[in-house]
């Protein structure tokens, strides 16, 4: 069931900025950046999964606000990598480096799809904790 709040549709449309993440055939993550009534800012990571039982989505959000972000960076690359160099130390995460062609953007481009991986260079700002050492490993 689809929960409508009107009030929150007119505050979506204060994105400033936006980023897709293809994730693998069902899933897409959106990070959008948002102005507040304040005219301050924000982020919503927004994960959307496409249900296998109709053509509808499953969405969630986590809002993150500007005095969390170096916070939530640092635990994040802190995470990402532990499970990188403690949990599969020989997994090779950059075979995933790659963003593949977009089926709609060929499409309307009349090209044919094809699935090719295109590469796109991955930026991460500098976290302030003892993890920064860890960073340029990944």
């Amino acid at each position: 069931m689809a929960y409508e709040n009107n009030n929150q549709q007119e505050r979506n449309n204060d994105s400033i900025f936006s980023k897709r993440l293809k994730a693998g055939k069902r899933r897409t993550y959106f990070f959008d950046v948002k102005t507040t009534r304040g005219n301050d800012y924000f982020l919503t990571i927004t994960e959307s999964k496409k249900r296998f039982n109709d053509n509808g989505y499953d969405r969630h959000k986590v809002f993150l606000y500007k005095e969390d972000f170096n916070k939530f960076l640092n635990a994040l690359t802190e995470t990402i990598n532990y499970v990188k160099t403690e949990l599969m130390p020989d997994f090779d995460f950059d075979a995933y480096n790659h963003d593949y062609v977009q089926e709609d953007q060929d499409e309307a481009e009349g090209a044919e799809v094809t699935g090719a991986p295109v590469t796109a260079p991955v930026e991460a700002a500098a976290p302030t904790s003892h993890a920064a050492d860890d960073v340029d490993k990944w």
